[in-house]
């Protein structure tokens, strides 16, 4: 059984060889099924049966425990659509000889498929080991791209009594302690029509105006330690029919990242004393999440000198309601971008820093 805290040759190779088959098959968010099929071939191929629910996959290591704890290992699948300053194929995988080092080319390459078979040949790694003082699920989801209540979310219920996460995202592989999470409301403002050339109705854009200037310079009193201040910002605006009349209704949407000193219900309760518009959250299920910096996992990464940070991007920590950090190959500001890429060196990078991780989690004794 493998104690090595370092990732084997062949493991690296084959966590590359299946990120290659992933980006040549496309998995759009609810649209992952081929890619979920590919995760398990892989899996049963190296003898790790699974589970399945619509397009999300799941196991867990060999000698599972259901008196230890459970760690679990989460990445997505999913993947946006190529925008159209892509000037390679995106389906399909080129490793590229460059002076950085081998790149590996493609949709999804990042984000988050790095850190997605990262996890994967980590918990290989380890699904025979009988040491562990703790269980490992692994996870690999659908729909985090578009946070989808058929992702991660979806399958929590079956996993069982989950005691803290590791989810893989592209970090450079520094460990994000914290979250902001997301709330979009959907404002209206409300006048009265009449005829743009008398002094009559009241114009609902002038009343959305001052609401929208009270969303511009509000400060909530209490700052996050980790992840600073809540940040609400208007990025939809829609009045009028024509331009002779005074228009009676004027909704604009306001995106709130949202930050572990308030819960949603207070930060609702606070914008609804101040602005006179209605407002409505599309959902208040995306929260923020932070770690405490003495939990094991946080314990064991700071004994491996890695670098903690807060993190502004959302993931599937948002759905989940117990301890995560979020930490994986890779770099946030590629995801998404026309000719993603990802170093295959930064793949190998990855592994090794999950394995050392979680033997780091067993040197001290677990969760």
């Amino acid at each position: 059984m493998p104690t090595s805290s370092q990732a084997s040759p062949q493991l690296v190779s084959d966590a590359i060889a299946l990120l290659q088959r992933l980006i040549a098959t496309p998995s759009f968010s609810r649209e992952e099924d081929a890619t979920a099929m590919l995760i398990q071939e892989f899996l049963h191929e190296r003898g790790i049966p699974t589970e399945r629910r619509m397009n999300n996959v799941w196991t867990c290591n060999r000698y599972f425990d259901s008196t230890k704890p459970t760690l679990l290992l989460n990445s997505h699948h999913d993947t946006v659509k190529p925008n159209t300053d892509w000037t390679r194929d995106p389906f399909t995988p080129t490793i590229a000889e460059l002076p950085e080092g081998k790149t590996l080319f493609g949709l999804g390459s990042n984000d988050a498929g790095g850190a997605l078979v990262g996890l994967i040949a980590t918990f290989v790694h380890f699904y025979e080991r009988t040491d562990l003082p703790f269980n490992l699920i692994l996870a690999p989801s659908a729909e985090e791209e578009i946070i989808g209540k058929n992702g991660i979310e979806s399958i929590l219920p079956e996993l069982g009594t989950i005691h803290a996460a590791i989810v893989g995202e592209p970090t450079n592989c520094e460990l994000a302690i914290a979250e902001k999470g997301l709330m979009v409301l959907d404002c209206t403002a409300h006048g009265v029509s009449g005829h743009a050339a008398r002094n009559t109705g009241v114009n609902a854009i002038d009343k959305a105006i001052h609401n929208i200037s009270w969303f511009h310079s509000f400060q909530f009193p209490e700052v996050s330690s980790h992840l600073g201040p809540i940040k609400m910002t208007v990025t939809l605006i829609n009045a009028g029919t024509q331009h002779n009349v005074i228009p009676e209704r004027c909704t604009f949407v306001v995106d709130v990242r949202t930050t572990d000193a308030y819960t949603h219900e207070e930060v609702l309760a606070i914008i609804g004393a101040n602005v006179d518009c209605d407002v409505t959250p599309r959902s208040t299920r995306l929260r923020p999440s932070s770690i405490d910096l003495q939990h094991p996992i946080v314990r064991a990464a700071k004994r491996l000198s890695s670098i903690t940070f807060a993190s502004a991007t959302l993931s599937d920590q948002a759905v989940m309601p117990f301890p995560s950090v979020k930490i994986g190959p890779g770099f946030s500001e590629r995801s998404h971008t026309a000719n993603e890429f990802i170093r295959c060196s930064e793949i190998e990078q990855g592994i090794a820093t999950y394995i050392q991780l979680i033997e780091e989690l067993v040197a001290i004794g677990g969760l």
